[in-house]
């Protein structure tokens, strides 16, 4: 099998070793959970309980108020006891339920339909969309929206990104292990709404146990293909796992819908079998918690809600003073300033950092014009003039650099040898002007 890939991007370690053996495991109840009415890009959702209210697992506390939106559900059974704000990862403080959970995990409805793939597409996509399914590797981009490409963009090839690319983090991996046909029945799913006969799965080959049971998951089904891909951050990224896998090139500011693609996460392969099997909404989710400084590494199902800090306790607490914990991977996370920071749809990781993995930078350098960042950009920029052009404060001048291409994967910053916040001073430029 011939390994296939992108242009430019880097090698950081990968760091895997640490969680990837661990099976997955469920979470201790938590007591209570607090579920962000804003878990996804888009319209946020209105709020449909009230305190004091009984609720049910699965039963929506937030509708979407417009097409590029996704409900929210309850993760629990219980009591509403406070409508207050939560952070997010980011650090943004959004409204959020807090529910008291009763502990008799009481269901709103559940049915099982095995015989699921007779539904027409759009009864599927209704599924999805009443699931409140979102991307889960951490755009948390509305699922049925990505469903529902426009009639002049026809699609032709579904594509499962299952390379997990992010240092350290092994959800996706262990999802590969332990639930390959669910992964391949929710594919299945994905191509009947797109109307497509073509499916891919992608997964790096430094992942083999997950290449042989995706690829004896797919015995007996023509029009899917297991695809392995040469190890390299950020193959995951969709449009670079396009590249490699089909070798269409996505133009500048567009969108995989554009070369006749849609890419979905491998969790969100299989919410999206969950939702049109079980009529179950995304409420719960695999998370590693993992790192040097974590007691006991783990891939968790999780509910959504639940707390950091309840997370880090089920794996044995700090090893030692961790200098930083983020939410995500190491490479497109965010540092958390708080542990009371709720799981969302979009948590794949938490990964605890000690001291001695962490570098501290308390006076970047200036550009030395090394070219290093150009050569492991995989979108062919010149992140150099981005970071400079911020710098400076000239935000509409980075524009004519193609800032609205970067996708903030962080290649750049890895290798800049003076330690320059290339990302940063890019998230920067992008805040301050538009598209």
């Amino acid at each position: 099998m011939s390994l296939l890939t992108f242009k430019g991007g880097i090698h950081p370690p990968d760091k895997k070793e640490l969680a990837k053996d661990c099976a997955i495991t469920h979470q201790s109840p938590p007591k209570k959970v607090t579920i962000p009415i804003v878990q996804h890009i888009g319209a946020p959702c209105k709020l449909t309980v009230v305190v004091g209210q009984a609720v049910k697992k699965g039963e929506v506390i937030a509708s979407p108020e417009g097409f590029v939106s996704a409900p929210v559900h309850s993760s629990v059974s219980g009591k509403v006891v406070a409508i207050s704000e939560a952070p997010l990862p980011t650090g943004r403080a959004v409204s959020a339920v807090v529910i008291e959970n009763d502990m008799t995990e009481q269901w709103t409805t559940l049915r099982d339909n095995p015989d699921f793939m007779q539904l027409s597409p759009d009864e599927l996509k209704a599924k999805v969309k009443d699931a409140g399914i979102v991307g889960m590797g951490g755009a948390a981009f509305p699922t049925h929206v990505k469903l529902s490409p426009p009639k002049e963009k026809p699609i032709d090839v579904a594509i499962i990104n299952g390379a997990e690319c992010e240092p350290y983090l092994t959800a996706d991996y262990r999802l590969m292990i332990e639930r390959p046909e669910d992964i391949v029945q929710g594919l299945q799913a994905i191509m009947k709404i797109l109307g497509v006969k073509r499916g891919f799965i992608g997964i790096e080959n430094n992942k083999p146990e997950a290449v042989k049971k995706m690829q004896d998951a797919i015995k007996g089904i023509p029009d899917i293909d297991v695809v392995a891909l040469e190890v390299k951050y950020p193959q995951g990224a969709e449009k670079m796992l396009i590249k490699a896998c089909v070798n269409r090139e996505v133009p500048p500011r567009g969108l995989p819908m554009d070369v006749g693609v849609v890419v979905q996460n491998i969790g969100t392969a299989i919410a999206i079998y969950e939702a049109v099997r079980y009529g179950k909404p995304l409420i719960d989710r695999v998370v590693t918690v993992t790192g040097e400084g974590i007691k006991e590494p783990k891939n968790m199902f999780v509910k959504v809600g639940t707390i950091v800090s309840e997370l880090i306790e089920q794996c044995g607490g700090f090893k030692g003073t961790p200098a930083k914990v983020i939410s995500g991977g190491p490479m497109m996370g965010f540092a958390l300033t708080s542990l009371d920071v709720p799981v969302t749809k979009g948590t794949s990781g938490i990964v605890v950092l000690p001291e001695k993995e962490v570098m501290h930078v308390d006076n970047f350098g200036p550009c030395i014009r090394c070219g290093r960042c150009i050569e492991a950009c995989p979108m062919g920029l010149m992140p150099f003039m981005l970071s400079i052009y911020s710098e400076k404060g000239f935000y509409e001048e980075a524009k004519a650099y193609n800032l609205f291409d970067c996708f903030e994967c962080g290649s750049c910053t890895y290798v800049c040898p003076s330690k320059r916040p290339i990302v940063q001073f890019v998230r920067l430029a992008k805040s301050l002007t538009k598209p």
